[in-house]
């Protein structure tokens, strides 16, 4: 298995910082006032004091300072101009983005926004870029699940810092205060791995997501927990990160051949789980009657195999319409500046033929 890794991030997230402007923040820092002195001298307000008003504003002309304009027109004016959000998806491929953003779009469109919409592909400097070219863009707003590999947050940071709001999805960044939508992942695995169990598996495999993802260390303690609850011992020889199709029809093989084989699998995603389907079947295995698979997405794939897929649904309309709702709630004044919202959104668990 690869997993994408470049040593120039850092470089990456220095150069954004460098090129960035300044942030209210920053203004309030170096001369000793408040933020909100700092946004009525730069808006003439007759409440600063003419002398005070221009030290400020000579001192954001002479630092670049540049505001973000359609943030602040949405939350003081009453005539709306143009809203456009920005949403950041990981992998337009993934029916489950792909669903998140149906949901996004329609919402948003519900309420008179427009959404402009970048993929990552998965890698920390096209995600810092993507941010960096929203910011110039003046999006009132940013909805994102970060990159696999995103380790540095200070792109997050700067946004924030800058006065964007932003909402994170799915994949959240938990050393970032932020608002968030999430699925009970810990919950939908629990179920799931239970599920199995008691149809009569004991020796469960479980294929995940790299450990530094929120929601892979949340599906893996729902995997553990079950096991604990029902005294089956924990066995590390039968975890593996493998979160899609290509790695799982690579690794399933050595696992099915070895000398206490699993009876079960529980895959962080359909398409890995489909991929131990396509594997165990070739090998001559019968599912579910050798090997019971669950999967976690219910996506369009999930009906397209033979047998179909026993899965958890996620339910990424509802996500997607969320998270637009909190952050036209920032953008608009409903949820108060600082507040950060944290929706969790339900799973289920859809029993089909790949389970006894």
């Amino acid at each position: 298995m690869h997993y994408f890794c470049n040593h120039n991030s850092n470089i990456c997230a220095e150069a954004m910082k460098e090129s960035a402007p300044i942030t209210m923040k920053d203004i309030a820092r170096e001369l000793g006032i408040s933020v909100a002195t700092v946004s009525r001298a730069l808006q003439d307000s007759p409440r600063i004091s003419a002398a005070r008003r221009e030290q400020i504003q000579a001192y954001a002309r002479e630092h670049n300072f540049i505001p973000n304009m359609l943030a602040e027109s949405l939350r003081h004016s009453r005539q709306k101009p143009m809203k456009v959000m920005g949403v950041i998806i990981p992998e337009f491929a993934h029916f489950y983005f792909s669903s998140i953003l149906s949901g996004i779009e329609e919402e948003a469109s519900s309420y008179g926004y427009r959404i402009m919409v970048a993929q990552s592909n998965e890698e920390y400097e096209r995600e810092v870029r993507i941010c960096q070219s929203f910011y110039e863009n003046k999006v009132c707003g940013i909805i994102v699940s970060q990159a696999k590999d995103t380790r540095d947050y200070a792109h997050f940071e700067r946004l924030i810092s800058s006065g964007v709001p932003l909402v994170f999805y799915d994949r959240i960044c938990t050393g970032v205060n932020a608002s968030r939508v999430v699925v009970d992942d810990y919950k939908g695995a629990f179920n799931a791995v239970t599920h199995l169990i008691e149809t009569g598996c004991r020796r469960i495999a479980f294929y995940g997501s790299p450990m530094q993802l929120e929601i892979s260390k949340n599906r893996f303690n729902g995997y553990k927990d079950a096991l604990f609850a029902h005294h089956i011992a924990f066995d590390e020889r039968l975890c593996a990160i493998c979160d899609n199709r290509a790695d799982a029809e690579e690794i399933t093989p050595e696992i099915l051949n070895g000398d206490e084989r699993p009876d079960g699998f529980f895959a962080v995603n359909d398409d890995t789980a489909i991929g131990i389907l396509y594997t165990a079947k070739r090998m001559g295995f019968s599912v579910p009657d050798d090997i019971s698979i669950c999967g976690f997405t219910n996506g369009q794939r999930a009906v397209a195999c033979d047998p179909m897929l026993t899965t958890v649904e996620q339910r990424g309309h509802e996500v997607g319409a969320e998270a637009v709702d909190i952050l036209i709630g920032h953008v608009e004044g409903r949820i108060p500046d600082g507040k950060v919202e944290r929706r969790v959104v339900r799973t289920r668990l859809i029993i089909r033929g790949t389970t006894r």
